[in-house]
């Protein structure tokens, strides 16, 4: 029984034709030698599993062909290979040192070959930097490493740098596809696209996986194969799980997560591999990112069909959903419920209309249709068949509406009248209709809003209070006010006083606090039969009460039932309050009352 050797060796390339991915690194190495202008110390850097090694191996043996060598000469003299993982040391680079120094054997060139550089310690670099600054003529350094921030600078600037990037999809599945026609083994592209997707951009773990999957399918190697030993979620899952999504189907959808997670794959796997999904429909819906796409040709007719269902503002909105999802998933305490709330979210997304939340309506208008709630509508047998929103607009609360329809009211029944929200409803029983276009419209009850004042404030500064103030200043010079008419009882200052402090009590209540304690600073004084008068010590305090004043002499007027009382505010500093501070003059207070107290202090030779 023969020895079996794993793909990665076996396949491994010999010359730059046979390297995967990399044609600009290799094309540039190629010229580099024919034109004589390589590099003594060159510096291959990039992902693991991408031909760094290897482009080195057959950069070390094309550079000592002569033309005179063996068929099967490697040069196995002319290159060394060192694991600067395992020798890092001062001593280590002293002996490479010392052997730089002999000239090669067989050849042109000795190559010196150091894997993982990046391990090397500072006492070695620092020991190697004037070797590689000026090596003999004979020698040629190549450093690899997958970590190139970790170099310190000086050797970086000593060296050629090479950017090995990383195998994509199409070109590793290319290369599955050549080493299955060599051995035989039927595959398909399917199978060798989710290989290429597992490996990561990695030739070398590309070719691993590919070894334990044909160990486990055999001679033919199908998707399903594929999937079941990688334990990874086939692209029909996912298809499946968008379809259910798309007809809203929230039970069918939580069934498939509940089978997907008994298969042994976490939320997380599967809530992140939805995303890429809507991500990969996204991408289909343009035809000029379809080669974004890294798929087999069959899963690609299938993406094409599907994202043809969705539109674009589905698949954003899906698309933040779960990666929403995907973020908080490591620091919820629920991880199931979450994933599952999120599906049912995405089952929930009307996708067919364009649902516009209430915010994005009052950006875009500042009228919306009023329609009062149908519990409060007393209908007949017969129906309403439509109503016509008319021009004229009504005012309710500082929101213009738009009644439906002009109406014309002939009633013989009693009017009823109910209230929601300050606004009253009168309904009566014979309506009739009169439409402003050739829509028929039959006897039904329709109900009336009146209008009454909310006591809900609104900024003064908005363009429908503003509207409002001059609609109420208009209406304003029209109405005429008997003044003979309004209540003028003679009240006392006692009376007076009463409820002056009932309202700094019913303020104080509400949280009014500054107004209070400004109305308390002083009490009130009865100048004449209906003028009240307050000083105050401050022009502040003043001018806060005047700010304030409606709500108090409202409460005055209504209380002590005449119309006609006035408030008088004057300012006297000198009777503003003195309060202590400082330790000192709260003892000098303290003493002020009770002189006693200072007796205390020196009896006990306290201090302060």
């Amino acid at each position: 029984m023969e020895p079996f050797i794993v793909s990665a060796r076996k396949y491994r390339p010999q010359t730059f034709k046979d390297v995967v991915g990399q044609h600009a690194i290799t094309n540039t190495l190629l010229n580099a030698i024919e034109n004589n202008h390589l590099a003594q110390a060159l510096l291959f850097c990039g992902p693991r599993g991408v031909g760094k090694t290897t482009c080195a191996r057959i950069l070390a043996k094309q550079i000592n062909l002569d033309g005179t060598e063996g068929k099967d000469e490697d040069f196995a003299f002319n290159i060394f290979e060192l694991d600067a993982a395992s020798n890092n040391s001062v001593d280590d680079i002293r002996s490479l040192i010392d052997q730089v120094r002999i000239p090669p054997q067989v050849g042109k060139y000795k190559v010196y070959i150091i894997d993982e550089v990046h391990m090397l310690s500072q006492s070695a670099f620092n020991a190697f930097l004037k070797t590689l600054e000026e090596p003999p003529k004979h020698a040629i350094f190549i450093l690899a490493t997958t970590e190139k921030h970790k170099i310190i600078p000086t050797i970086l600037s000593r060296c050629q740098i090479f950017d090995f990037k990383r195998i994509t999809v199409k070109d590793a599945a290319e290369y599955l596809k050549y080493i299955a026609e060599n051995q035989g083994i039927e595959a398909d592209d399917d199978a060798l696209h989710i290989i290429a997707q597992k490996a990561d951009g990695a030739m070398r773990d590309a070719l691993s996986i590919f070894d334990r999957v044909v160990s486990f399918a055999g001679k033919s190697l199908t998707r399903k194969a594929v999937t079941e030993n990688l334990n990874v979620l086939d692209y029909d899952t996912y298809f499946s799980a968008t379809d259910l999504i798309l007809k809203h189907d929230i039970p069918g959808l939580l069934l498939l997560f509940n089978k997907t997670l008994a298969l042994g794959f976490d939320g997380h796997h599967f809530i992140s591999g939805l995303a890429s999904h809507f991500r990969d429909l996204m991408v289909c819906k343009h035809q000029e990112t379809i080669e974004l796409l890294e798929v087999g040709e069959s899963a690609k007719k299938n993406y094409l069909e599907q994202s043809k269902q969705t539109s674009n503002a589905f698949l954003l909105q899906a698309l933040n959903m779960a990666n929403d999802c995907d973020l908080k998933y490591k620091t919820s305490k629920n991880q199931r419920l979450l994933v599952e709330l999120s599906l049912m979210k995405l089952a929930s997304i009307d996708f067919g209309a364009e649902k516009k939340n209430p915010e994005s309506i009052a950006l875009e208008d500042s009228t919306i249709e009023f329609i009062a709630p149908a519990a409060f509508f007393k209908t007949s047998t017969r129906s309403l068949v439509a109503l016509p929103i008319n021009k004229e607009a009504v005012r309710v609360e500082g929101i213009v509406t738009k009644p439906k329809a002009n109406i014309s009211l002939e009633s013989t029944a009693p009017v009823e009248e109910k209230t929601v929200d300050n606004v009253t409803f009168t309904s009566k029983s014979q309506v009739e209709v009169v439409s402003d276009s050739d829509t028929i419209v039959e006897e039904a009850t329709i109900t009336k809003p009146i209008i009454k004042t909310s006591g809900k404030r609104v900024s003064g500064l908005s363009i429908s209070s503003l509207k409002a103030k001059k609609e109420h200043q208009l209406n304003k010079k029209d109405e005429s006010i008997d003044e003979s008419k309004l209540p003028r009882e003679t009240f006392t200052e006692e009376a007076m006083q009463k409820h002056w402090g009932n309202f700094v009590k019913k303020i104080d209540t509400d949280g009014r606090k500054i107004l209070a304690s400004n109305l308390a600073s002083d009490t009130p004084k009865l100048l004449d039969e209906s003028t009240i008068w307050i000083e105050l010590p401050n022009g502040t305090m003043k001018k806060e009460i005047e700010r304030e004043q409606f709500d108090l002499m409202e409460y005055l007027r209504a209380h002590l039932n005449n119309h006609f009382i006035s408030l008088k505010i004057t300012v006297n500093e000198e009777v503003a309050k003195k309060f202590a501070f400082t330790p000192e003059e709260k003892y000098q207070k303290l003493r002020e009352k009770n002189p006693a107290i200072d007796i205390l202090r020196k009896t006990f030779d306290l201090d302060l």
